[in-house]
């Protein structure tokens, strides 16, 4: 048994009237009873994990069975070992877990392509959006149905800077989770290497998650678009939509898309896609509100919209709000930072009265809180430090647009690179550069594209121009 456990959402109800049918009026009360820290008491009421001796100290307290506590409700007793061998995988993923909520639509339609000829999909978005988290709930809906890919199923995480990245130690490792001979002359023959892992793959049903592809990409120099470091990949994932059959599949995840990928995807389209995501729904908000333990009020309600539904700077709040010193008091937690919040909101009132340019605007959402530091700025600013490194022009424009609070057409992004390259560039070249740069920006979801009537507008998302305008406080101009 794991170390901790967690109460799945199904039986939050029954822990609330478990403390009222054993005369607890509050988790206070249970606490002080137990002898057990206030904290651990609220989060297990909340589904969060706690460690299994005070698991079922407060189990045996309330009068109710652990084991039952941790599976679904309607799980019958036939089922259970199916649904704790699923437990137990949910254990090795990174980002999905019990609190995933929404996008069912998208993952019906993901797994419907998978299942039928997308042989490569790619998954993209900003940082903390929930890449990882929709790869891995695929991987569920596939082995749920495939034997196969049950049996067949491997990872790659190049987030992991201890193991090599190149296209060779990538392939053998492959290989070799494969259960496929990997001789030191074919570790020296990266050609060798894909031919030997398309033939098994092509064979053999297999699912490959792959997390983190923007970390084996740079800038290319000349247009600051993304491309593959090691052209090994480049061949290998053309040769996978390119081969008459494959029975396998790849699900990559990326902060960015490499520019050679679109190249090779376009001639075929039946066999790969990308999918961006967003934040979540308002919808989807509420349920993951509901689903963390907390009651929807007005504070969390502002909270999901001036963070977009960004699922990690949310679950970040949530974790805080029901952690010490709030546990659980969403109103302290707005007295304490609400005013960060409010600042967000009175921005998006005066643009909408027409104020529309805000460079004094003086955002924080990605780094008001020690956690908040700690699980989502630190993550953009690898972001920025990236742009900054691979794409100068495309780093410009987006802290030179920060400046603004809401959609805005795209001439007024592009004219704010017309000062840095006046002194050196032709008109031609300069609009050139401009266009260039904000091809980067979209290549890497940094810029967000919505219609009005018949005018095409460009934003921010609310995160990134919190961080975007930390940005351009220290920009300093140079022709």
């Amino acid at each position: 048994m794991s170390r901790s456990l967690r109460v799945h959402p199904d039986h939050k109800s029954a822990i609330s009237a478990a403390l009222e049918r054993n005369g607890f009026l509050t988790q206070g009360d249970l606490a002080a009873n137990l002898f057990v820290a206030l904290s651990t008491v609220n989060n297990f009421c909340r589904g969060i994990k706690v460690s299994v001796a005070k698991f079922e100290q407060i189990c045996e307290a309330l009068g109710l069975e652990p084991r039952e506590l941790i599976l679904p409700k309607d799980t019958q007793t036939t089922s259970q070992p199916a649904q704790r061998a699923e437990h137990s995988a949910q254990s090795h993923f990174f980002a999905y877990d019990p609190f995933w909520v929404g996008r069912a639509d998208l993952v019906r339609d993901l797994t419907t392509q998978l299942n039928n000829t997308c042989r490569l999909m790619l998954i993209t978005g900003i940082a903390g959006v929930g890449k990882t988290a929709l790869a891995e709930r695929l991987s569920v809906e596939l082995t749920e149905n495939s034997a196969h890919f049950k049996r067949h199923t491997l990872r790659e995480n190049f987030d992991n800077e201890e193991q090599p990245t190149n296209f060779a130690s990538v392939a053998a490792r492959l290989l070799e989770k494969c259960g496929q001979p990997v001789s030191p002359e074919d570790r020296a023959n990266p050609q060798q290497l894909a031919r030997q892992l398309i033939a098994h793959l092509q064979t053999t049903p297999t699912l490959i998650l792959i997390d983190s592809l923007e970390k084996i990409l740079q800038g290319n120099p000349a247009t600051g678009r993304s491309e593959f470091i090691d052209e090994g990949f480049v061949s290998f994932f053309k040769a996978i939509l390119a081969t008459d059959t494959f029975q396998s599949r790849f699900i990559l995840t990326s902060q960015e898309v490499a520019a050679q990928i679109l190249e090779v995807g376009s001639r075929y389209l039946n066999f790969w896609h990308q999918q961006p995501i967003r934040g979540l729904s308002e919808a989807e908000q509420q349920s993951l509100f509901e689903k963390t333990g907390f009651t929807l009020t007005d504070t969390l309600t502002r909270i999901g919209k001036a963070y977009e539904g960004h699922p990690l700077a949310l679950r970040t709040i949530l974790g805080e709000i029901g952690s010490h010193p709030f546990y659980g008091n969403a109103r302290a937690y707005w007295k304490r930072y609400g005013q960060e919040i409010e600042a967000v909101e009175k921005a998006i009132e005066e643009a909408a009265a027409g104020n529309t340019v805000g460079a004094d605007d003086k955002w924080q959402l990605d780094r008001f809180t020690r956690a908040l530091r700690r699980n989502v700025q630190q993550r953009l600013e690898y972001t920025f430090e990236r742009l900054q490194q691979d794409a100068r022009y495309a780093y410009i424009l987006l802290c030179e647009s920060a400046v603004y609070r809401c959609p805005v057409p795209e001439d007024w992004w592009l004219s704010h690179l017309e000062d840095w390259t006046a002194a050196t560039l032709s008109p031609q070249e300069s609009k050139a550069v401009q266009i260039a740069a904000l091809d980067v920006l979209r290549d890497r979801y940094l810029v967000e594209e919505m219609t009005e009537e018949t005018e095409l507008l460009l934003k921010q998302h609310n995160l990134i121009r919190s961080t975007s305008l930390a940005h351009l406080e220290n920009l300093q101009f140079t022709s």
